[in-house]
């Protein structure tokens, strides 16, 4: 399998994407295609043996920065390193893309290059969310904040494709995020979307609210993208706020410092589920093609993650799949 990395992707490239391209490298049965300038991305790959691995490097002398505009800076940058690793994908010459950069220049640049899936609406942003049993699939995270109630539809087809193909589930459960379990309550998007939902082959089991979403009761959570966006980083902070408390809280009682010396596996335990860089990064659902958003900030562990993920969206055949399961729900 041949993934494109951007390697100058990301607050910490190319640096991270370099390291998390050799780690990746060496776990798992890939050939890295490093999309970039390579008078930055040879250096950082002088610092390790990589005489066993895979990792040609494809020029691209351009960059779409962080702070451009997403559709503007794709457009005007024909070389950038989004630009021409999609265009591997598109031509066949790999089965994958990987970015940490901007994550509107990377949506941009799949539709343009790609294009979507035939009969998808819009694609979505997801990303895979612990919960107190296990995970679940969340979307949209913020490709869309305006919404219409087919599109939330074809949400939950794509979620339950990816939570069967690549999490295991045999029958995802999948629920709309609403400000109340019974089926009047939400916004006139959510009760039109319930509807539809409610008529679909999918496995449906109605309104979720926030608190629901950790707590395991559905597999895959249907929202618009502003919500679902909100709800992701209300969630990171949230995370990284108790942690923080935590550790605060512990140094301040010395009786406290010995009980945490024992429960340190604990501790440990809690903050590999709740840390980002476990999950690698947010699948780009509905565009032709495998494409995997990683966090600005991702380090080398969350690169080599979300090569894992697109390798494994890759092994779930998750395109053909929600191709299938859109003619399914046509004939229905």
């Amino acid at each position: 399998m041949r993934i494109v990395l951007d390697a100058m992707g990301g607050d910490h490239a190319p640096e991270a994407v370099v390291e998390g391209a050799v780690r990746a490298g060496r776990e798992l049965d890939v050939e890295l295609l490093l999309v970039g300038r390579p008078e930055a991305i040879e250096p950082e790959l002088a610092k390790y043996d990589t005489t066993d691995l895979r990792l040609p490097i494809i020029p691209a002398s351009q960059v779409v920065e962080m702070d451009e505009h997403p559709a503007t800076a794709v457009r005007a940058k024909p070389d950038s390193s989004m630009v021409v690793g999609m265009k591997q994908v598109k031509e066949g010459d790999a089965q994958a893309f990987v970015s940490a950069g901007n994550s509107g220049g990377v949506l941009a640049a799949a539709l343009f290059q790609l294009g979507r899936i035939q009969g998808i609406r819009r694609p979505a942003l997801s990303s895979v969310w612990p919960t107190r049993h296990g995970r679940c699939f969340l979307l949209d995270g913020g490709a869309n904040t305006d919404c219409k109630p087919e599109y939330l539809l074809q949400f939950a087809l794509m979620g339950s494709v990816y939570a069967q193909r690549v999490m295991g589930i045999e029958t995802p459960r999948v629920g709309i995020v609403s400000n109340g379990e019974e089926e009047g309550k939400g916004s006139v998007l959510v009760q039109e979307a319930y509807q539809l939902l409610k008529g679909s082959p999918l496995h449906f089991i109605g309104n979720v609210e926030g608190k629901d979403i950790f707590h395991g009761l559905a597999d895959v959570v249907v929202t618009d993208g502003f919500t679902g966006n909100v709800i992701v980083k209300t969630s990171e902070g949230v995370a990284m706020m108790l942690m923080e408390v935590l550790k605060e809280e512990i140094k301040k009682h010395p009786l406290a410092m010995l009980g945490a010396l024992l429960a340190r596996p604990a501790f440990r335990a809690v903050a590999k589920v709740l840390d980002y860089r476990e999950y690698g990064g947010g699948v780009l659902l509905g565009v032709n093609g495998v494409v995997i958003v990683a966090h600005g900030r991702s380090d080398a562990q969350a690169i080599a993650s979300a090569v894992r993920v697109a390798k494994q969206a890759v092994e779930g055949e998750v395109v053909p799949t929600i191709q299938a399961g859109l003619a399914e729900l046509a004939a229905n």
